[in-house]
């Protein structure tokens, strides 16, 4: 390491080199893909340790790409070149290790050894002793999270001078449409979505902007926090509508502001009001009031989570446009290859909760198409490919993803 500016190990840029091996990506704004990373894999990993410890690496710009959202506008999705993900990665990993301790329990996203449905389950506890839940949705957070602000907080757990130096870095880096790649775009703001380094930048940034404050000024409210979304648990109107009008100061203090549109107090008990919202979003679920049957089949109402009408409209609009029913050059074993994988990854995320109507739902979606595709394949009426069907699952029951979730499900 002599002569180095830095003492970066290189233990840090070989565990994350098979890190973005592992979660594969598309190429940045060099059109670098992993293969032809790998052509010269040693060199390039060498380079990157070097100019790291040196002080002289300078990320290249990110590649903007639009990501329409369910309200018809756009997300800015930002992607790093492959080498500069794997020098994000590891100065993630060293930072990672110095602040994971410090985050609030009560915050999930983007951390290891924690997950989305764990913010799930610990809202679904809370929902059970408050009455109302408030849900807050931050404007646009990552386009406008406050560089200073997050560099200030670096310093303040006096991280080493390397990691605020490539940290404010990737801040600044511009960002390029592929279509104009002259039209380079500066950003003093914001931290792009995509990248590598850019979640725990945010949980830093939120540790301090939210969840220190509510320990500090509603230590007695519990909440769940994914990132930027966020849910609050209150025992009386009046204190949820106060605690919206203290997060919309507080969020004004750093920069921030609260998107109105989707921030609501919600009353989330069985006593019957009028003229109050009573169902929330929280990361595709909606929480509700739902009528449900205990294990002596009796029945009793509580709210709890279930897939949220808008995803399960998105998952049936999804299986619609594939147009199973025209695929009759295909055999029964290429659609299950071709469409499991992401049924598989429905089951596992929706199915998690309020699973029998999750998976009728997803059933009778998926399973009408199987039966078009069927009688066009076979020149047959819908009721004999149903029944050849259902011979089949009977030989091959793990043959679809959607098949096991029935059978498991005993519907």
């Amino acid at each position: 390491m002599q002569g180095k500016a830095f003492e970066i190990p290189k233990s840090l840029v070989w565990q994350s080199y098979l890190a973005v091996r592992r979660n594969k990506g598309a190429p940045g704004c060099d059109g670098q893909t992993m293969k032809q990373f790998d052509e010269k894999r040693n060199q390039n990993l060498y380079k990157i340790w070097n100019r790291l410890c040196s002080g002289s690496y300078f990320p290249p710009p990110v590649r903007a790409k639009q990501i329409p959202k369910a309200d018809g506008s756009e997300r800015t999705l930002g992607i790093p070149t492959i080498s500069d993900r794997i020098a994000q990665g590891a100065v993630k990993r060293f930072l990672e290790a110095r602040l994971e301790p410090i985050f609030h329990d009560s915050s999930f996203g983007y951390r290891p050894r924690r997950s989305a449905h764990m913010a799930l389950a610990q809202c679904e506890r809370n929902c059970r002793y408050k009455s109302w839940a408030l849900e807050v949705d931050i404007k646009a957070f990552f386009d406008h999270v406050d560089h200073d602000l997050i560099i200030k907080a670096l310093k303040f757990h006096k991280v080493p001078s390397w990691v605020i130096l490539y940290c404010r870095r990737w801040l600044q880096a511009p960002m390029v449409e592929m279509s104009t790649p002259s039209d380079l775009k500066l950003r003093t703001e914001g931290t792009p979505q995509g990248g590598v380094i850019s979640p725990l930048l945010a949980n830093l940034f939120l540790h301090y902007a939210f969840d220190r404050w509510m320990t500090r000024h509603f230590p007695h409210v519990p909440f769940e926090r994914y990132a930027d979304d966020i849910v609050c648990h209150c025992s009386r109107m009046s204190e949820a509508t106060r605690l919206k009008r203290a997060i919309r100061a507080r969020m004004m203090e750093v920069g921030l502001k609260i998107n109105e549109a989707k921030s609501h107090v919600v009353y989330i008990d069985t006593f019957p009001r009028t003229n109050v919202k009573k169902v929330f979003t929280f990361l595709g679920y909606d929480f509700k009031v739902r009528t449900l049957r205990n294990y002596k089949g009796q029945l009793f109402r509580k709210c709890s989570p279930g897939a949220s009408m808008k995803a399960m409209k998105k998952i049936t609009q999804t299986i619609k446009s594939w147009r199973v029913h025209r695929s009759t050059r295909a055999d029964v074993r290429e659609l299950a290859q071709r469409y499991n994988a992401t049924l598989r990854g429905w089951i596992t995320y929706y199915g998690k909760f309020w699973y029998r109507h999750f998976s009728y739902r997803l059933w009778s979606v998926f399973q009408s198409r199987l039966i078009k595709w069927a009688a066009n394949k076979l020149r047959i009426g819908t009721r004999k490919a149903e029944r050849k069907l259902n011979e089949l699952r009977k030989y091959m029951p793990r043959l679809f993803a959607h098949w096991e979730l029935l059978r498991a499900s005993n519907v």
